[in-house]
């Protein structure tokens, strides 16, 4: 048999099939729109009865970072207080999403629980549900380019949801401004602590070089000893306040940070000129003479003197650091700027009515006709066999 008058014979086969299922399914015109008006009329009683929700929307931008402003270096850190408020996120790349973090926090979700006593609103026994019930409600993003954040709630009441939106960056605020001055406040006390430990050695050094000269009759040193120790008692008082402002530094950042690093290399640099200072064998012209070369004569005041200038000059330079602590607490360490405060909305966000309503009655045309033709291949196919 022909080849082609085989293919021929097929595709008029599958044009006949095709006409006849058209004409079944033209047939069942009723029925299909019935389906399809069946499933409009669901549709639309479904909608009905589903919750209305109104979404609020706000918008913030976060506090730029500042050179060497603690808020900037608290924030540019992902680890210490902020990093445990929020349950140690991972991940996070720029500051704009770790505030996203941090309005999905434990600390924050439960104050807004508490707040707006959603335990209650929600019908939850747990918090913890609360908790995720007001989760799926939120939607906290930042936009890449300009760095705003954009946070909306969804409530079944239309004030209720601005009140809560408005309320979330209430709530960021406090938080990262109590974190941010947590640090301030420890970096102050600690430098308050050392100021205090060396007024007290500077009281003792003067007590006791005052009994020593009382004792001694001793009262004056040539200008070239005293020159000497008090070079090397500033040497040794400047490494001590470096010392001091790494630690502070390293409460809260990490080793790779710049300023850790340049206090490191500063520390460094200043044991190199005091061990140079301190060698009995500098050369060359040295406004700080070489402690070696000091006479032996009044050895004993000469330490005491050298106690003396050491404390007095760590006092004057830990002052100073504590006065710029005290400055650093007291300036507001976080501002957030709110763009956008949210309104009560005026139309609801959900459920979309129309969109079901279209989008059910599609679903309910196509699926009708599907099945239709299915059981109508079926039959044919049925009658095809018993045929043969």
């Amino acid at each position: 048999m022909d080849p082609g008058k085989e293919n021929q014979g097929v595709r008029r086969e599958e044009e006949v099939d095709a006409m006849a299922l058209l004409r079944v399914l033209s047939g069942k015109a009723r029925k299909i729109l019935g389906v399809t008006a069946a499933s409009a009329v669901i549709a639309l009683i479904v909608s009905l009865l589903l919750p209305v929700y109104y979404r609020a929307e706000t918008k913030i931008l976060p506090p730029q970072e500042k050179g060497n402003n603690l808020a900037a270096q608290l924030l540019g850190q992902a680890g210490g207080l902020i990093s445990l408020a929020m349950g140690g996120a991972v991940g996070v790349k720029s500051q704009g999403e770790l505030f996203v973090e941090m309005t999905k926090s434990r600390t924050i979700l439960d104050h807004m629980v508490d707040r707006f006593e959603l335990m209650k609103r929600y019908d939850e026994k747990y918090r913890q549900d609360a908790r995720k019930r007001l989760l799926e409600l939120l939607t906290v993003r930042e936009e890449r380019k300009s760095g705003i954040i954009t946070l909306t709630v969804e409530d079944r009441d239309p004030k209720r949801a601005s009140d809560m939106a408005n309320a979330f960056i209430e709530e960021l605020k406090s938080l990262a401004g109590a974190l941010a001055l947590s640090e301030a406040a420890q970096r102050r006390l600690f430098f308050e602590e050392q100021v205090a430990q060396a007024k007290k050695a500077l009281s003792q050094s003067e007590d006791e070089i005052k009994a020593f000269q009382q004792r001694t009759g001793m009262f004056q040193i040539d200008a070239q000893a005293r020159a000497i120790i008090e070079g090397i008692a500033r040497l040794h008082a400047a490494i001590a306040a470096k010392e001091v402002e790494a630690k502070v530094l390293s409460s809260f950042a990490t080793a790779q940070n710049p300023d850790v690093q340049r206090v490191e290399e500063e520390i460094e640099a200043l044991r190199a000129q005091l061990a140079k200072t301190e060698s009995s064998k500098g050369a060359g012209f040295d406004p700080i003479m070489p402690s070696g070369r000091v006479p032996a004569l009044g050895t004993e005041y000469l330490r005491k003197l050298r106690q003396l200038k050491y404390n007095e000059t760590l006092f004057e330079l830990l002052s100073k650091q504590y006065e710029l602590a005290k400055l650093e607490e007291a300036r507001d360490a976080v501002v957030i700027q709110v763009i956008d405060r949210a309104v009560q909305p005026e139309k609801k966000f959900r459920p979309k009515r129309a969109l079901i309503v279209i989008l059910s009655t599609f679903i309910g045309l196509f699926l009708s006709i599907g099945i239709f033709s299915f059981l109508e291949v079926k039959k044919s196919k049925a009658t095809r066999t018993h045929t043969d």
